[in-house]
């Protein structure tokens, strides 16, 4: 099971963590991936000006709505 973190700090918040977190969780849904990923809160990551981090396998991605298909297919590879 992958588990992906999405910070939910201050910055992340403002940024849009929240937008990430339900996009994130509907990818999950329709692709029936939920018993292969776990999704989870997580605090500061100290990438506070690149975006909303999000963390998965020690890799940290900028993540928006604008791109977070194409990061979680990256995180997936392609699942």
């Amino acid at each position: 099971m992958k588990t992906i973190r999405v910070c939910v700090g201050s910055a992340c918040h403002v940024n849009g963590s929240y937008k990430v977190v339900k996009a994130m969780n509907q990818i999950i849904d329709q692709r029936g991936l939920g018993d292969e990923v776990e999704l989870v809160g997580s605090f500061c990551m100290g990438k506070c000006t690149e975006g909303v981090a999000v963390e998965c396998d020690e890799i940290i991605y900028a993540v928006s709505v604008d791109n977070v298909e194409e990061v979680f297919e990256k995180i997936m590879g392609g699942k």
